[in-house]
């Protein structure tokens, strides 16, 4: 649990510096869908903002808002394998780990998302226009965050010994997919963002 914490705390850290990217990143996404030519939708899923990145993006510094951006969904989406693993759950951690892990998945709409008070990350859009287009995506790290936060409160109420649950043998119950990208090596880049890195350029 200490270690599952300490991510997640090394993760919130990366989130604060990308916080200080916020409008850097806006102006990213803008410039892509200028490109892309594609004005009137929002950025309704981390899918989206992969293929921006991929086909649509003119300039390294737009890049590297948009990677920060996808390097920490990766990042928390191998979390959540990490926390699977750690026990067996009750039907409210496991409830919170599926909320997770469907606001991680690729495709999942997240247009529709807010951030509401103690985050100001929608409040610091520029006007309604830019909240409706970017209001999910600034959205889903904070809310993400909130919900493993929630999950390491309720299970460290648990017994030791369920807490310890499957520690040894969670590599049985992961998928072979899926434990591929829990076991990334620091540094590198899972599956769905290994093309990314080979055409981002400095």
């Amino acid at each position: 649990m200490n270690e599952a914490k300490g991510s997640l705390r090394s993760i919130e850290q990366k989130y604060k510096l990308f916080q200080q990217q916020q409008f850097t990143f806006i102006a990213a996404l803008e410039h892509c869908r200028e490109n892309a030519h594609d004005k009137i939708r929002p950025i309704s899923s981390i899918e989206q903002v992969q293929s921006y990145m991929e086909h649509h993006c003119s300039n390294a510094t737009d890049r590297r808002a948009l990677h920060m951006f996808l390097d920490l969904c990766a990042e928390l989406s191998r979390l959540c394998l990490r926390f699977e693993a750690l026990h067996a759950g009750t039907p409210v951690t496991n409830s919170l780990l599926d909320k997770c892990k469907t606001l991680v998945s690729q495709s999942n709409d997240l247009s529709s998302l807010r951030a509401k008070y103690p985050h100001d990350v929608v409040n610091h859009l520029s006007c309604d226009e830019a909240r409706n287009h970017y209001g999910g995506v600034v959205s889903l790290i904070p809310l993400v965050l909130d919900l493993m936060k929630e999950w390491i409160a309720h299970s460290e109420k648990l017994p030791r010994k369920v807490q310890q649950h499957a520690a040894v043998g969670w590599h049985a119950k992961v998928p072979s997919a899926a434990r591929s990208l829990a076991q990334s090596p620091k540094g590198t880049s899972p599956p769905f963002l290994s093309s990314t890195r080979e055409t981002a350029g400095p």
